[in-house]
């Protein structure tokens, strides 16, 4: 009496979901589409919580960290411009219409 023996290359042959595909691009494929639903899961997940997650409203800075404030009034003559009072007052309407925003 012989006792059977399990051929495995046969069975990973003849059980593959692709029989046409090589057995590495059959776990290629499937490494891929579990890669491709921790990637779904995860975006998920991130965007679920961003959506409950409402953040507190932080108060403007003065002015910018990274950039020194200007020490004196009046700068380098070639850095300053001389505007009439109507371009005065079209850049003083142009700064409200912005800080409304």
């Amino acid at each position: 009496m012989s006792i059977p023996t399990l051929d495995l290359v046969a069975v990973l042959r003849e059980d593959r979901v692709f029989p046409s595909v090589s057995l590495a691009q059959e776990v290629g494929l499937a490494v891929l589409f579990l890669a491709a639903l921790a990637w779904v899961a995860g975006s998920g997940r991130m965007l679920w919580g961003a959506r409950l997650h409402h953040p507190e409203p932080v108060a403007a800075p003065e002015g910018l960290a990274a950039l020194p404030a200007q020490r004196v009034a009046a700068g380098h003559p070639m850095e300053t411009v001389e505007l009439t009072a109507a371009e005065e007052e079209a850049f003083a309407g142009l700064v409200r219409t912005i800080a409304l925003r």
